[in-house]
């Protein structure tokens, strides 16, 4: 276990911070229902399920009741499924408080939606550009590296020691969302250190949510890369390389093996954007966008209804293949 230090995660003197650790621990004690709702985004990843568990294990430690759930009863990925506290996973019930980790808007809830809106005093904590805020307090960081790091500041504000089970947690965001801290700041690797310190399963973490595969995985990437395509004119001129993921080229594995295939995409030298079209439903797409520095796709997935960080991206789309790829390049 780790005391809290005055680290990067530490915010003195944010108005955002004060409110949130307010609400968390006031309201559920006004109430005659206690307890607090803790809800993740669609197509749950390491960090809005990392958020969660670690927020609901910080809560415990205040005495502070809590439920985690995902939307759209889909089955967790299984590196995030083997987190601490994940096999608590259920339905939000009527709490007073509600709490959105992770999650760009009130959509990506999914089917939680109407929980959210029900709860008496809704809290939203995520780090992405795109979030304009619609809790009744809001604590949204864009320079945090993921939303973990922001349920670090709540546990330090709350006073909450990090167990080795929390930091686990808390790191599965950490180094997910930073793609192995390739993109970090300073603030992420001192973050890090911390969790290490306290316990967090670094190695066995990397490898569980980033490094391992069935082996018709291998098939996937092959029929997924193949189909990439190249377009120099894209974005004015700096380029930009897509690819496309049927239904059919999963050929039965989860959703979520092709996550990752972005990042490979993204390594094409003479572009500056790569974007990959998931099928998830006949006609209904996923589009993931990345940049290397100068363009915001955050701004150009807004276009599309969607949103993110300035380079990294998504939004929804329906249609066939050629239509979803049609009217991406049209806009590009």
């Amino acid at each position: 276990m780790l005391d809290s230090p005055a680290t990067d995660s530490a915010v003195p003197d944010s108005p955002a911070l004060d409110a949130v650790a307010d609400v968390l621990t006031s309201e559920p004690a006004r109430s005659s229902v206690p307890g607090v709702a803790i809800m993740c985004h669609q197509r749950p990843d390491a960090d809005t399920v990392g958020s969660a568990l670690a927020l609901a294990r910080i809560l415990r430690a205040r005495g502070i009741e809590s439920t985690v759930s995902y939307p759209d009863a889909v089955p967790l990925p299984a590196g995030i499924a083997a987190l601490p506290g994940a096999e608590t996973f259920g339905p939000p019930g009527d709490a007073p408080v509600a709490v959105a980790v992770d999650c760009a808007s009130r959509e990506r809830l999914g089917d939680l939606r109407p929980w959210f809106e029900a709860a008496a005093t809704t809290v939203v904590v995520d780090h992405h550009r795109s979030n304009v805020g619609f809790g009744t307090v809001d604590l949204v960081d864009p320079a945090a590296n993921c939303t973990t790091e922001l349920i670090l500041r709540i546990a330090d504000r709350l006073g909450v020691d990090v167990d080795a089970a929390t930091a686990d947690c808390l790191y599965a965001g950490l180094v997910t969302d930073t793609g192995s801290f390739r993109w970090t700041t300073p603030a992420g690797h001192r973050i890090a250190a911390r969790l290490l310190a306290a316990g967090a399963s670094g190695r066995e973490l990397a490898r569980s949510l980033l490094d391992t595969h069935p082996a018709a995985w291998l098939t996937l990437v092959s029929r997924v890369l193949g189909s990439s395509v190249e377009v120099p004119a894209a974005f004015g001129g700096r380029g930009a390389v897509y690819a496309v993921c049927t239904a059919a080229d999963l050929g039965g594995l989860p959703w979520e093996s092709a996550e990752s295939l972005i990042d490979l995409l993204r390594t094409v030298e003479s572009v500056e954007v790569a974007a990959l079209f998931k099928e998830g439903a006949p006609g209904t797409w996923s589009a993931s966008l990345r940049a290397k520095s100068e363009i915001d796709v955050s701004e150009f997935a807004r276009g599309f209804g969607g949103g993110g960080h300035q380079l990294a991206s998504g939004y929804s789309a329906e249609g066939t293949a050629d239509e979803v790829v049609r009217e991406f390049l049209a806009r590009a």
